[in-house]
């Protein structure tokens, strides 16, 4: 079992910057990849950014150049820094990862981007 916590969500005003992080617990040394997804109200989830143990990382192309996805193995944390914010960025934020075939998915918290 892995337990993921969210935390960094909030209002923000479109051009602001907020950083998302995610705790991961329990069974942490199965854990290669974690990643971040996001869902808009009323569309499916889209997969954000995902960074490897081995420090692939692979961008969604709506974030490739605003947003940057980094890993603490120490703490076992995974941040994600968004700047450059937009309106469209506006979504619930999820982290994820897969350990021994289980997916497991945080809580989510919300980014709100709108002035």
């Amino acid at each position: 079992q892995v337990q993921l916590v969210e935390s960094g969500g909030g209002l923000v005003q479109p051009g602001g910057s907020l950083r998302l992080s995610c705790a991961a617990s329990g069974s942490v040394f199965g854990i290669n990849a974690m990643a971040w997804y996001r869902q808009a109200p009323g569309e499916g989830r889209e997969l954000v950014a995902r960074i490897a143990r081995a420090g692939n990382i692979v961008y969604g192309d709506s974030v490739k150049g605003r947003f940057t996805i980094s890993r603490d193995g120490a703490k076992n944390t995974v941040y994600l820094q968004m700047n450059t914010l937009k309106p469209e960025d506006t979504a619930v934020y999820y982290c994820e990862t897969v350990v021994f075939g289980s997916q497991y998915w945080g809580q989510g918290t919300q980014v709100t981007v709108s002035s």
